[in-house]
């Protein structure tokens, strides 16, 4: 039973350590102990060289007093041993050595005074190393490492004693390094102390802030796990700045855009999935009713065939609104503003009867699609009769507005309710006038407008009911997109 348990969290144990926050904490982890493990012996090092410089520059203040000292008595006239001695009495019963230190007079072989006055076992008047001393007769530093750990290491400095050219004696300065080293050793375990609870603590909140850090990620996976096909509402909450915060904010934004394609997308396949079902209801009911009567057929073949024009009509608009979002829609070339609107023109006064204006301010040529650019404004043009009476004014215009020409169509027929001017270009959106002869699909403005804003321009609308409307379409002269060679792909 206890080897299947370890089975079971063995899994839950790789998934902790695949973590993100966890790989980061790991690594900040093996960095902080790489630092520390750094840091420590370079501590050591730094704090024992401290004290090693320190204790030198004890001895040698303390053998430079003594030096001065001695070149005085040798400068006063008398130099014997007797005044040798007197002067030894007087400079070490004076002098206070620094902790650790220790004096020594040394006259022909035989320990002559000490401050302090009792000497460790390892320095005494039987030692091997005070024997050594006794035999030098020149200046002398060294060091030696004793074998006892209450001494440590033993530096000297050893200064001769000379009456009237023969060395009488020497006198030793030395220190043992034991109380020194104890007292770095102390310091050193008090920092290795400081710095292990520092660690610990700081790897807690290590821990901690990651987990806030990324919060924004693991509450961006939650989110996207709870995203479906049915609702798109989830979002991240923004907090502070930075990349994450930023990271956030691209989330929602581009699940806001989602949510609006989709419904988008939902609101189209409604739309037309309504459209066609009226034709293809009047078909099917006329084909179920049809008798014998070859009048009576021939009646419902017509009736039949202009419901299919009508969807064939439906489902070419369609296709030319989703190849409008393609970016090889357009065959863009350089178009001159006259020749087209004077082109359009001509062909629109054949829809009707009506006060037919063309209004040309600018000649300057753009760079458009010449097939899709005229039907735009066919379009424009073929919406004003369906609203407009016998003899109501119909105007085309273009003019130059800086870096862009703005085309217009304006008729002074019924006009549009402002509240309904928001949703004229929507797809499939049929405003509701006070006289409507058309029988379109409600596509045509919203063709336009992907027309437009696939040459990177705009269309507007300025109406006042019963007084006439304005449609307008800016487009820029010269296009700034770059866009691929023209394939058919429907």
């Amino acid at each position: 039973m206890g080897v299947q348990s370890m089975k079971r969290s063995n899994p839950r144990a790789a998934s902790f350590f695949r973590e993100t926050r966890t790989r980061i904490f790991l690594i900040y982890v093996a960095l902080m102990l790489a630092a520390v493990g750094l840091a420590i012996p370079i501590f050591r090092s730094l704090l024992f060289a401290g004290v090693q410089k320190r204790v030198n520059a004890d001895l040698l203040e303390e053998v430079e007093s003594f030096e001065t000292a001695y070149s005085q008595w040798q400068s006063s006239g008398e130099v014997t041993v007797a005044s040798l001695s007197v002067m030894l009495d007087g400079f070490i019963g004076s002098s206070l050595p620094e902790d650790d230190n220790f004096f020594i007079a040394l006259i022909d072989d035989e320990v002559y005074r000490t401050n302090p006055i009792f000497l460790p076992d390892y320095i005494n008047s039987e030692s091997a190393l005070m024997d050594r001393w006794s035999q030098m007769e020149g200046y002398n530093e060294g060091q030696q490492m004793a074998d006892d750990p209450t001494v440590g290491q033993v530096l000297y400095v050893v200064e001769p004693l000379v009456v009237n050219g023969v060395t009488r004696g020497q006198f030793v300065i030395t220190h043992l390094s034991a109380g020194e080293e104890q007292e770095a050793l102390l310091g050193f375990y008090t920092f290795a102390q400081v710095v292990s609870g520092l660690l610990v603590l700081a790897l807690l909140l290590a821990w901690f802030l990651t987990g806030r850090l990324l919060r924004p990620v693991k509450d961006l996976a939650d989110t996207a796990r709870a995203i479906n096909e049915t609702d798109l509402s989830g979002r991240i909450e923004v907090v502070g700045t930075g990349e994450l915060a930023e990271l956030a904010a691209t989330f929602n934004a581009m699940m806001n855009r989602l949510q609006r394609s989709f419904e988008s997308q939902r609101n189209f396949i409604n739309d037309a999935g309504h459209e066609l079902r009226t034709p293809i209801t009047i078909i099917q009911g006329h084909l179920e009713l049809m008798g014998d009567d070859p009048d009576e057929q021939a009646e419902t073949v017509d009736i039949v065939i202009d419901e299919l024009d009508r969807m064939g009509r439906l489902v070419n608009d369609l296709i030319l609104l989703v190849k409008s979002e393609h970016p090889n829609f357009l065959r863009l070339e350089t178009v001159t503003v006259e020749e087209l609107v004077t082109h359009v023109f001509t062909k629109a006064q054949t829809l009707a009867e009506r006060d037919w204006h063309l209004s040309v301010e600018t000649t300057v040529r753009i760079v458009a699609d010449p097939q899709r650019l005229p039907g735009e404004l066919l379009n424009l043009l073929n919406t004003a009769p369906q609203h407009t009476q016998l003899g109501d004014l119909i105007e085309l215009g273009c003019r130059r507005r800086d870096s862009q020409v703005e085309f217009w169509v304006k008729d002074t027929g019924a006009g549009i309710p402002v509240s309904e001017q928001v949703r004229v270009f929507d797809r499939f959106a049929r405003v509701q006038y006070t006289q409507r002869r058309s029988d379109g699909s409600g596509l045509g403005l919203a063709i336009v407008r992907a027309i437009a804003e696939a040459h990177g321009g705009q269309v507007g609308l300025s109406s006042q009911p019963r007084v006439g409307s304005i449609f307008t379409l800016t487009l820029p002269i010269e296009q700034v997109i770059t866009l691929p060679a023209y394939q058919e792909s429907f």
